[in-house]
């Protein structure tokens, strides 16, 4: 069965959806005890969310590069998460998708959002024929993230570690098992029309 080469696959519930983001121990721990940011997380700085558990394992290295061992599950509003997708510019210039290079430039300039499909991985972190979501935020799509969307945030380096040990040891299928289930997300109002280039 062949995918879709641009959908959005996340763990999501009806009023839900994880992504995942990565952080030395000095953020990340105090944001899952807190179940918020504060601290030494920076607002004044773009910051990229994930729905893809995957994806975020080969961007973090299964939580062990520098700055990135301290792995979150930030579970979001949908209702937040659509107004970024709403708001949102694809990060890269798309013929046929903008009308020319200066009309994306300036979307570009005035979203607080920006969207950037990069390519799906499998449990070995080798890039898949079909592409994920990456999603940044800044300024006005920060604050609201930190202050209004997130619902809850879970330390999930654990897993990260679990389904390492598990992909290494060659149990494949037990390591897909508890990978966390994303499915994809409903693409309602043709949320994803403007960003599929």
């Amino acid at each position: 069965m062949n995918e879709p080469q641009r959908v959005i696959r996340a763990a999501h519930t009806e009023s839900t959806i994880t992504v995942y983001q990565a952080y030395s121990p000095e953020i990340g721990l105090p944001a899952a005890r807190e179940g918020r940011f504060s601290g030494a997380w920076k607002r004044d700085r773009m910051t990229w969310i994930k729905p893809s558990f995957l994806w975020m394992m080969y961007r973090c290295g299964w939580g062990t590069k520098v700055g990135q061992e301290t792995v979150l599950a930030v579970d979001i509003s949908r209702d937040g998460f659509e107004w970024a997708l709403r708001h949102a510019c694809l990060s890269s210039y798309v013929r046929g998708v903008h009308p020319d290079l200066a009309g994306w430039q300036r979307q570009l300039k005035r979203a607080p959002t920006r969207v950037q499909w990069d390519p799906e991985r499998d449990l070995h972190l080798r890039p898949l024929p079909y592409r994920s979501l990456q999603l940044g935020l800044s300024g006005e799509a920060v604050r609201r993230y930190a202050d209004e969307w997130t619902v809850a945030i879970r330390d999930v380096t654990p897993l990260a570690h679990e389904v390492h040990a598990l992909v290494r040891a060659g149990e494949l299928e037990s390591a897909a098992r508890v990978l966390p289930q994303e499915r994809p997300y409903p693409d309602g109002e043709g949320l994803l029309a403007h960003l599929r280039g």
